[in-house]
C-alpha cells in the first residue's frame, strides 16, 4: 500500500500517539521520515504492516481529561461513479485491503451503529473476536468484539438470526419511544438489549449518541447505510469518515454512501491521510 498523503506529525500524535497513519496489510511506497516525523515512521514503509500498526494508524483521538467524548466514525465504500452497493450489496466493489481496514475499525470499537434496512440486506452478524486484537481490546476496557447497534423505527426485524440469538455482548436496538410494544417485547424476549433514543417513532441521532455514551460506548462506528449516514450528517455529529473509493463503474441507480435530505450549508471534512492500494484510494476525513 502506498501513503499518497501522508499525515501531519501534529495529527499522528493525537490520532495514534506517534504511529503514522497507515495501510492495510500490504507492501507500502511512502515518503522517508524526516526530522520531527513520528518514531519508526520509515519502518512502515516498504513492507507489509501488521495487525497492530493498522490498529495504531486508525486509533481514535486520544480522550480528553474527565468524562470522554463519544467519536463517531463512519466506513463506507463507494464506486467511482457514486454506487455505494452494487445489486443491494457493498461486496462487489470491495477488495482484500477494504475488508481489512473494515476488521481493524470494528477491532477498534466499542460499538457498530448500523441501519436496520443494512441489516436485512447485508446479512449481518454478530461481530466476532479476533484473538489478534483479544489484547488491546482488554486493555482499554473493551469486551470481546463490539456490539452491535440497530437503528428501527418499526422493529421489523428477524429476532431468529444469530445477531440476537447468539453474539457475544447483546445486541442493541436503538428505537423510538413511540415504537410498537409488541415488537419491543420481541426484541427483548430474543435477549437484545432495547435503547430509546428518540420521542416519536424514530431515532434521533444525537440522542442515540449520549445513549450509547451513557452505556460506556464512547468509540462509535457506523456502517451506514445511505438513509442513516445522511440522518447522521444532516443532524452534525459524524466526527470522521474512512471512505474507500473503488476502481469500479456500476452505473444504475444504486443509492450514494448518504441519503435523504440535503444539508442547508455542506459540511467540510479535512483530509487526514490518503492510501492506495491496487487502485482502491483509502481516505480518512475529520469533521473541520
Amino acid at each position: 500500500m502506498r501513503r499518497l498523503f501522508p499525515v501531519t506529525d501534529e495529527t499522528a500524535a493525537q490520532d495514534s500517539g506517534g504511529a503514522v497513519a497507515g495501510g492495510s496489510g500490504a507492501s507500502g511506497t511512502g515518503a522517508a521520515g524526516g526530522p520531527g516525523r513520528p518514531a519508526g515512521a520509515d519502518a512502515l514503509v516498504n513492507r507489509e504492516w501488521t495487525l497492530a500498526e493498522l490498529a495504531a494508524a486508525y486509533a481514535y483521538p486520544t480522550p480528553e481529561p474527565g468524562a470522554p467524548r463519544p467519536w463517531l466514525r463512519a466506513n463506507m465504500v463507494s464506486s467511482l461513479d457514486g454506487a455505494a452497493q452494487h445489486e443491494g450489496h457493498s461486496q462487489p466493489i470491495s477488495s482484500a485491503a477494504d475488508m481489512r481496514i473494515f476488521g481493524t475499525l470494528r477491532a477498534l470499537a466499542d460499538v457498530v451503529v448500523v441501519g436496520a434496512e443494512t441489516v436485512r440486506q447485508e446479512g449481518y452478524r454478530p461481530a466476532r473476536a479476533r484473538a489478534e486484537f483479544a489484547g488491546a481490546r482488554t486493555a482499554a476496557g473493551q469486551g470481546p468484539a463490539p456490539a452491535i447497534a440497530v437503528v428501527t423505527a418499526s422493529l421489523e426485524l428477524d429476532f431468529s438470526l444469530p445477531l440476537f440469538t447468539s453474539p457475544l455482548v447483546p445486541t442493541l436496538v436503538l428505537t423510538g419511544a413511540a415504537a410498537a410494544p409488541e415488537r419491543v417485547a420481541a426484541a427483548e424476549k430474543a435477549g437484545a438489549r432495547v435503547v430509546v433514543a428518540g420521542e416519536g417513532m424514530g431515532v434521533e441521532p444525537a440522542r442515540a449518541v449520549r445513549a450509547l455514551a451513557e452505556l460506556g460506548h464512547t468509540r462509535l462506528l457506523t456502517e451506514g447505510g445511505p438513509r442513516l449516514l445522511g440522518q447522521l450528517i444532516a443532524a452534525e455529529v459524524l466526527d470522521e469518515l474512512c471512505l474507500t473509493v473503488s476502481p469500479t463503474l456500476t452505473a444504475g441507480d444504486a443509492q450514494r454512501i448518504a441519503g435523504g435530505p440535503s444539508v442547508a450549508v455542506p459540511r467540510r471534512f479535512g483530509l487526514l491521510s490518503l492510501l492506495e492500494e491496487d487502485g482502491f484510494l483509502f481516505g480518512r476525513y475529520r469533521r473541520s
